[in-house]
């Protein structure tokens, strides 16, 4: 099906960018954090804010302009569409103005109030991103609107580039001038790669605007009124908005209780911190890299479920849906798999001078990779719903998960046999509630039926045996050659298994790997091209 094939070239196009962006961000932080060392707060700090600002400015927003174009030029609206574009621009630009202000401004006030003064000019060396970000945050969606991902992923790729190479320059131009100068020519380089990012983006808007201009004068051309568009707008944002919140809140929370609890059973407060940072620092951070590959899938599955719930063809639809959902969980699967057979592997490889920590974070480690699936099957299930007008339903079942969290955090970090992994067995608690509720969600609104075998069963069977081969070879090599090349080696060696006994199994099939990058190269080497 042509959608289907859109979908899943638009989901790989994102994941490949993803993964470019993840790397040349890891290339950033190693060296800017042996630079800088204790400039890293300040660093941290003016990123915290940032991020913040730009939830409240972007999230939800480009994800609703995503959907209501793909309705529209589903309808061949393309003047509507190109209407809705125009005016979640300003509304964004607006956003974004006054984010600006109040962050650059209100810089030494923030920075007081965190308490950590000494970050005001990161803060304001950051603040023009605040602007910038969302504006192209609207090309992203109108983009993404016409299933077209390769801006997206342009524009990410530019933006991550330019802000290493500004930010590591700045940085250590800096340096003599002090840990608070360095660190604010760091923070700089988010505000240059915006700007990249933004006329990249734009350039490539510049060449579609002819064939943008050709399809609004032959299309239909019905727009609605200002006021219209931005409350439809408000209607699918603010509640993804909400949603986006929820989790940040919580985990607040949630350190408080786990630093307290830790204490109130006996653990000093040194102890109770350092078991915290097990979780915060050493396992939150790798459990978040597979988030690439799903949140890709989630982000491109919206405008095309969107486009065919429009049109009412309800069984392309609900093909497209069962797509999603098993390409994410062949995704998940070995990420899930791979992670929890090599954590002490990995956990050692990252943090060679840490080694006591490493191997006390890995047992959490693989309590907390049981959460890539389940975080997986929640975000792809949160698209499927917002895509069908229904994006207030992932919202709740999130706070009833993030609610439960909380009670089963307190409980089990309190048995002093289970500690700080109480806080991994409440996060998974989170997400198997909001899951199984989603999923109900969309078999009411939907009627689909996925197929357990190839959905589920498959991926997970194929990752077992992956994961048996990845060991066997770490344990092997590991005497020979030491534990980071022996873990590098592993993990490509379970890459190239997955992918074989994949395809040798029908789990991946020909149609997949056709329209993944080098697919067909792959179906020639295991003599199915």
């Amino acid at each position: 099906m042509m959608s289907t094939n859109k979908f899943m070239k638009g989901a790989m196009i994102l994941a490949f960018a993803g993964i470019i962006v993840k790397v040349l961000g890891a290339i950033f932080r190693i060296p800017l954090t042996n630079k800088i060392g204790d400039g890293m707060a300040y660093y941290n700090a003016a990123y915290t804010i940032y991020s913040v600002f730009l939830v409240l400015s972007t999230a939800g927003i480009p994800v609703a302009i995503s959907k209501m174009v793909s309705e529209r030029i589903a309808i061949y609206n393309y003047k509507g569409a190109h209407r809705v574009f125009l005016v979640a621009l300003v509304l964004l630009a607006s956003m974004g103005l006054v984010a600006f202000l109040v962050c650059y401004v209100g810089a030494g006030e923030i920075s007081n109030f965190i308490g950590i003064p000494e970050a005001a000019l990161s803060l304001k060396s950051i603040a023009p991103a605040i602007f910038i970000v969302p504006i192209f945050s609207a090309f992203r969606g109108y983009f993404q609107g016409m299933q077209n991902m390769k801006p997206t992923a342009i524009s990410e790729i530019m933006e991550q580039s330019i802000r290493v190479a500004t930010g590591l320059l700045l940085a250590f131009a800096l340096f003599p001038k002090g840990a608070r100068y360095s660190a604010a020519g760091a923070t700089f380089g988010a505000s240059a790669g915006s700007i990249a990012g933004l006329a990249s983006i734009f350039t490539i808007y510049c060449f579609n605007k002819r064939a943008i201009n050709l399809n609004i004068q032959n299309g239909n051309n019905e727009v609605e009124d200002v006021k219209t568009i931005l409350k439809k707008i408000a209607i699918i944002a603010v509640p993804i908005i909400c949603g986006a919140e929820i989790m940040p809140i919580m985990t607040t929370i949630d350190t408080s209780i786990i630093v307290t609890r830790l204490q109130a059973t006996g653990w000093t407060h040194n102890e109770a911190t350092s078991l915290y940072s097990l979780y915060e620092a050493y396992c939150n951070t790798l459990i978040s890299f597979p988030q690439i590959f799903t949140q890709a899938v989630a982000v491109s599955i919206v405008p095309v479920v969107a486009a065919l719930y429009r049109r009412n063809k309800f069984e392309e639809m609900r093909e497209n849906i069962k797509t999603g959902m098993r390409i994410t969980m062949i995704m998940a699967f070995p990420c899930m798999i791979g992670m929890f057979v090599l954590s002490k592997a990995i956990l050692l490889m990252l943090y060679p001078y840490q080694m006591e920590d490493a191997i006390s974070a890995a047992p959490l480690l693989r309590i907390m990779t049981i959460g890539i699936v389940l975080l997986a099957i929640a975000q792809t299930a949160t698209g499927i719903l917002q895509s069908i007008g229904k994006q207030m339903i992932p919202v709740k079942n999130l706070a009833i998960g993030a609610i439960v969290k909380l009670f089963a955090t307190y409980s089990f970090v309190g048995v002093t046999s289970i500690n700080v992994k109480g806080a991994a067995i409440g996060t998974l608690v989170a997400y198997l509630i909001a899951l199984v509720l989603d999923l109900m969600a969309i078999k009411k609104y939907t009627d689909i039926s996925f197929d357990l075998v190839d959905t589920f069963i498959k991926p997970f069977a194929v990752s077992i045996t992956m994961g048996i081969c990845t060991y066997i070879i770490h344990l092997t090599l590991n005497v020979f050659v030491g534990n980071s090349l022996s873990t590098t080696i592993s993990i490509l060696a379970g890459i190239l298994v997955y992918i074989f006994v994949a395809i040798k199994s029908n789990t991946l099939t020909r149609g997949d790997l056709e329209l993944i990058p080098g697919g067909k190269f792959l179906l020639r080497i295991v003599n199915l091209g």
